[in-house]
């Protein structure tokens, strides 16, 4: 059982190596040829795709379980149908997100509070890369797809290529084109591109044998229909509420000054490389959860709940001393600004309990995802949203940016005591596919 977590999970973990970089070159080339507000304005135009993008998370999660237990029955046509059903429910999105975009725009800074500087940043930044959306939201369908397929080396590939084309160009014409800090939009949307290629290009390598599955009437059956729709529209709210902590977390920031939004920002980068090496777990238990599902294999799938935990335990001791030895050096290598700097040390203490206290609610988030038991996640998710707000709520007024992070680290906890708590379903789920 090892050797397969290992052959899912090392893939997803060098490719997810390369997410946060990403955000930590977008941050660090503004940190270093711009000020706090162009820092901020970078922050606040990823805020708004996690605000748009996030909402469709489905996509990838939805496709990935369900595609685990299609292919755990070996049943390689429902699995064609599957991604059918995503690809045309991404470039439908898509469409749907070129439409609404300066409403959207209006709408988000009516509701935002933040400096003129740090606005305009944004939206500059917001208006050039939205025209990546068909790619981005296939880009998702394509890995959820491969992963269900017991398949982490093509998201491996996608993610570094994407992630590496991405780096390189927003430093090429940030830097060497003059383009300054909105260098750094246009780099990504030459990268969603590119990677979407590569994806066609891979799917055609890796599973042209399948193509024979293909058909539009099997894909718009009413019971798939139904059974997509149901998941989905689950994963769908689970992701609102996900958007309503991270999301969240960074627009209160702004509240306390450019500085604190400065700070945050890097804090939750560095906080989010953690989150990427224990997802490749969680993957790993997305695969190998849906599988053991369709195979009807109980016993398998308690022996995988099992070695995921003592891995997903392992990368969060480990990541703890990470942060507690080399925290402040990392802050470091994003910002050159001296105030940034000094105002980020009474933060590291959050950065360095993390790991351990959040290390059970990504991995049972993979399990369930790969069990398709979307009511589970999406109520964990309704609970520690509200434990999130509520939070913050209670405690601003004493605690003033820290209640921010009580609040993250209490939806944390609720995630991971919620899910603790509903295991049974996980072989409810078997019994019923």
């Amino acid at each position: 059982m090892n050797r397969q977590i290992l052959r899912l999970a090392i893939p997803s973990i060098f490719a997810n190596i390369t997410v946060p970089l990403v955000g930590m070159v977008d941050l660090a080339i503004a940190g270093h040829i711009a000020d706090a507000a162009a820092i901020g304005g970078i922050a606040i135009g990823t805020m708004l795709f996690d605000l748009l993008y996030w909402n469709f998370g489905f996509l990838r999660v939805g496709t990935g379980g369900m595609t685990a237990q299609a292919y755990g029955k070996r049943d390689f046509k429902e699995a064609i149908s599957i991604f059918t059903q995503g690809i045309a429910t991404a470039l439908g999105a898509a469409l749907i997100l070129w439409l609404i975009q300066i409403l959207f725009i209006e709408a988000s800074f009516a509701l935002i509070d933040c400096s003129a500087d740090v606005e305009s940043f944004a939206r500059r930044y917001f208006f050039i890369r939205i025209w990546a959306a068909p790619a981005t939201l296939s880009l998702m369908v394509f890995k959820g797809w491969f992963i269900g397929m017991q398949n982490t080396i093509f998201p491996m590939i996608l993610d570094i290529t994407i992630n590496v084309v991405n780096m390189v160009g927003s430093y090429l014409l940030a830097v060497n084109f003059s383009m300054g800090v909105i260098g750094v939009a246009w780099g990504t949307l030459l990268a969603q591109y590119i990677g979407l290629l590569l994806a066609i290009t891979l799917f055609i390598i890796g599973y042209r044998g399948y193509f024979k599955h293909f058909s539009i009437f099997e894909s718009l059956r009413l019971e798939k229909i139904k059974r997509m729709f149901s998941i989905n529209s689950k994963l769908f709210v689970r992701s609102l509420c996900f958007m309503a902590v991270y999301v969240g977390f960074t627009s209160l920031s702004a509240k306390y000054g450019d500085e604190a939004l400065a700070v945050s920002s890097i804090m939750m980068k560095l906080m989010m490389i953690f989150s990427y090496f224990i997802d490749g777990f969680a993957y790993a238990g997305e695969a190998l959860t849906g599988k053991f599902v369709g195979e009807r294999n109980t016993n398998q799938l308690r022996i995988c709940i099992k070695k995921l935990f003592q891995w997903a335990s392992l990368i969060g001791v480990i990541f703890t001393f990470v942060y507690w030895f080399w925290g402040n050096d990392m802050f470091a290598l994003m910002t050159s600004d001296k105030n940034v700097l000094t105002a980020a040390e009474e933060f590291t203490p959050w950065l360095i309990i993390m790991p351990f206290i959040s290390c059970a609610a990504f991995t049972w988030d993979g399990i369930y995802i790969g069990a398709t038991a979307a009511k589970e996640v999406r109520d964990c998710m309704i609970w520690a949203a509200i434990g999130f707000i509520l939070c913050y709520i209670l405690l601003k007024n004493t605690l003033g940016i820290h209640a921010l992070y009580v609040g993250y680290f209490a939806h944390l906890l609720i995630r991971t005591l919620y899910l603790s708590f509903s295991t049974k379903v996980l072989y409810r789920i078997k019994e019923e596919n």
